[in-house]
């Protein structure tokens, strides 16, 4: 049964001195794809500056505002309406052939279609203590080992805010055995490519309705590209394969391949940002 969500993501940027000059740019609007369809976009910001809609290196659409004048603060608002898919995960065949699955991505044309997300990056690069920390069993299907890997990140980090940044290396992550969404993703992406399986970091909106993990923002998810299957979602931070209630963005390499906000701020002091993001769904 289809799903209408409406997305609300209000962010309010407050500075000590006179902001001079500022850039920014949004990556929050939800994309289109075969599990759900973008109606809507309605976005403000309260200094009434120009609104510049365009497509990133990745092909996702984003929001670019440089305002014209001197400010203290300044409020962005958005709305935004998509259509969610019924969607059953396990709706694909299983794997009639575990070993040549296992061979498909030692080879070389393997390897090269999906290169760029096969590399580690500062965020999901393993530290040298960590060797052996997650085995795979070559005796399950890649999909059976990914769901295991998904429970034992879930159980190996303890989900809690304000104790890891965006700037958190997963030497940090394992050793404190706390984190974010942002971390549990980066964790299961890094072992997932040690294992030479390519994985996607996504960016979106989890709507939490049923008690699931996130918070008051945005959340992250992986993506895992399976032989003879395509790519599926894993959700780390909730033991949960990605169906209905996820709503995504954008991919990646990583977070900062999908940092909702980036942007340049000429002022000096001190500043303080707050957001907020409200996921309803209305069923069809």
């Amino acid at each position: 049964m289809p799903l209408e969500y409406i997305i609300r993501y209000n962010t309010t940027n407050t500075y000590e001195n006179k902001v001079h000059s500022a850039h920014w740019q949004f990556l929050i609007i939800p994309e289109t794809n075969e599990s759900q369809d973008f109606i809507t976009t309605d976005f403000n910001n309260s200094l009434a500056a120009i609104n510049e809609f365009s497509v990133n290196g990745y092909g996702f659409n984003t929001i670019r505002v440089n305002p014209r004048k001197k400010f203290n603060q300044i409020t962005f608002n958005a709305e935004f309406k998509v259509l969610k898919k019924g969607a059953n995960p396990f709706e694909f065949n299983p794997s009639q052939n575990i070993k040549e699955d296992y061979l498909k991505l030692n080879s070389l044309n393997f390897k090269v279609d999906f290169d760029q997300f096969l590399k580690n990056t500062p965020f999901t690069t393993l530290p040298d203590s960590s060797v052996g920390l997650y085995q795979l069993d070559d005796t399950l299907s890649i999909f059976d080992n990914l769901q295991a890997l998904n429970t034992w990140t879930y159980q190996s980090i303890y989900f809690k805010v304000d104790v890891t940044d965006v700037n958190t290396t997963l030497d940090k992550v394992i050793t404190k055995r706390h984190g974010v969404c942002q971390d549990f993703t980066h964790l299961f992406c890094a072992i997932a490519r040690d294992y030479k399986i390519p994985t996607r970091y996504v960016s979106g909106y989890l709507h939490q309705g049923n008690g699931y993990f996130g918070d008051s923002q945005m959340h992250a998810w992986a993506e895992a590209y399976i032989p003879n299957i395509g790519w599926v979602g894993f959700d780390p931070t909730n033991n949960l394969l990605v169906a209905s209630n996820h709503i995504k963005v954008c991919h990646g390499k990583d977070y900062q391949d999908c940092a909702p906000l980036k942007g340049i701020v000429y002022s000096q002091g001190q500043n303080e940002t707050q957001y907020s993001v409200q996921v309803i769904s209305q069923q069809q």
